[in-house]
């Protein structure tokens, strides 16, 4: 028993000892934790527009390439026998996904809970890929 209370009262006197470490280390985590919770916060009140931005620039590239390597006429609805249902111009192929896409990231940020439009604009993207196959490589 009396091992015990010498241990006990090392243990309450090395706490006195340390307490205004412990409370100068408390003071600045509790600053420290104050920062990261507003920027936390921030971020996710702007989660819209961080997640806006790689489905932008990916579309904007995927555009470009397409704009580049499809033909003049783009066929549109492949059928069975390997003709087009329809042909269209190589502008009209390329901004038509994009335009969609953009749809999607607008109502992204028109919406409460942005993670359904923001799937919907991945798979958007997924239209100039698409179409360059089938008109690239008919079936």
């Amino acid at each position: 028993m009396e091992k015990l209370k010498a241990f006990r009262d090392k243990l309450r006197a090395a706490w006195a000892r340390t307490e205004p470490f412990r409370s100068t280390v408390s003071g600045v985590c509790g600053k420290i934790g104050n920062v990261i919770r507003v920027i936390w916060k921030w971020i996710y009140r702007l989660r819209s527009i961080w997640l806006t931005i790689p489905v932008a620039i990916l579309a904007v590239r995927l555009a470009i390439y397409n704009m580049s390597n499809l033909p003049k006429a783009v066929g549109i609805y492949l059928l069975s026998d390997g003709t087009y249902q329809w042909m269209v111009d190589r502008s009209v192929a390329v901004m038509g996904p994009m335009v969609v896409t953009g749809g999607c990231l607008f109502l992204m940020f028109c919406s409460r809970r942005v993670g359904y439009p923001w799937l919907i604009s991945i798979f958007t993207l997924m239209l100039p890929i698409l179409i360059y196959i089938t008109n690239v490589f008919p079936a």
